[in-house]
């Protein structure tokens, strides 16, 4: 196989939620809660959830047709498939049953946990497989359903959280188009957010026992977590930048996870970015986990307003805790 380059472009995006929307308004006959107050504090007003018959694999896979197409890639091109994923449809994986819908006959594929920063943990894994040369052309989906996991009593969680899932073509590239990029992990600050198994005792022979049980619902300390990331985020973006040999003001656009507009705005001023180059979509689409960063670049990106050549600053922060930061430009 001719190998194109050592760099990478990002050349297809795609992107699908549930059809069914379920607004604030909607919540207010669930918990104590109204549009004012939830929109005040998060900057959501609707989110997508997903009915007991749409499967993860199915959404990731629209995603994916999705950006193959933007790209005029077939499927049988594709050399490997990395799914973003908390909630997948399998706990041994859906990254495989998300190939077989495609059609992708010759890709690897497996599933990748991070939480809300998996699709940035993605595209660094996914750059790294291309510039050793191993292969060319990466599917990198971001996927969660994390209405499976929400306690729709608890107003403090339920109010957060969405269904989606967004993709990316990745392919070599003459140009690298990843500039610059920095991953971190805290396991010290792991009880901020979780998504916990929760065994029980059970006694299968005298003298044998062992823990069989179920994943709780969605905890979070939001505190906690909006401290971390307000202080994080901004660090670990401007270590990015001095990688790619950039400042913050020669970026186009800066696109964060989104799960709360509070830290997207708190973390746009202590970079100084202007409003205008903030990428949100949050208000339709609440915290969707894996699946925020790729489901907003693809609308952005398919309404015009992200160009090929933007250089884009973008960050993902959540669970583990995990958070890291990439600077990539839009297109080869």
């Amino acid at each position: 196989m001719q190998q194109l380059g050592l760099g990478i472009a990002i050349t297809g995006s795609g992107s699908a939620v549930p059809p069914t929307a379920l607004s604030n308004e909607q919540l207010s006959q669930i918990v104590e809660t109204s549009d004012e107050w939830i929109a005040s504090r998060t900057g959501i007003r609707e989110r997508h959830v997903g009915s007991p018959e749409l499967s993860l694999a199915d959404l990731a896979a629209q995603a994916g047709e999705a950006a193959l197409s933007m790209a005029a890639l077939p499927a049988a091109e594709v050399d490997l498939i990395i799914l973003a994923t908390s909630t997948a449809d399998d706990l041994f994986g859906s990254a495989a049953l998300i190939q077989a819908k495609l059609g992708a006959s010759r890709a690897v594929a497996f599933d990748l946990t991070a939480a809300c920063s998996g699709f940035l943990f993605g595209l660094v894994t996914a750059a790294q497989f291309i510039r050793a040369g191993t292969y060319q052309n990466v599917l990198l989906i971001g996927a969660d359903m994390l209405s499976r996991w929400t306690d729709w009593s608890d107003r403090r969680t339920c109010i957060l959280f969405g269904d989606g899932a967004g993709a990316v073509l990745i392919q070599a590239n003459e140009r690298d188009c990843l500039l610059g990029f920095e991953l971190r992990s805290d396991g010290t600050q792991n009880n901020c957010l979780n998504l916990a198994y929760q065994p029980q005792a059970k006694s299968v022979l005298e003298g044998v026992d062992l823990g069989q049980g179920n994943y709780q619902f969605i905890t979070m300390n939001g505190q906690e977590v909006y401290r971390f990331a307000v202080r994080q985020v901004p660090e670990v973006i401007e270590k990015s930048l001095y990688r790619a040999k950039l400042t913050i003001d020669q970026i186009d656009w800066l696109l964060l996870h989104q799960a709360n507009q509070r830290i997207l705005d708190a973390v746009s001023q202590r970079l100084n970015v202007p409003p205008e180059k903030v990428i949100s979509n949050l208000a339709h689409y609440g915290n969707t986990s894996a699946a925020s960063i790729p489901l907003a670049l693809d609308e952005e990106v398919r309404q015009g307003r992200v160009k090929p050549g933007d250089i884009i600053a973008s960050s993902g922060f959540g669970a583990g805790l995990t958070w890291g930061a990439a600077i990539f430009r839009w297109g080869r």
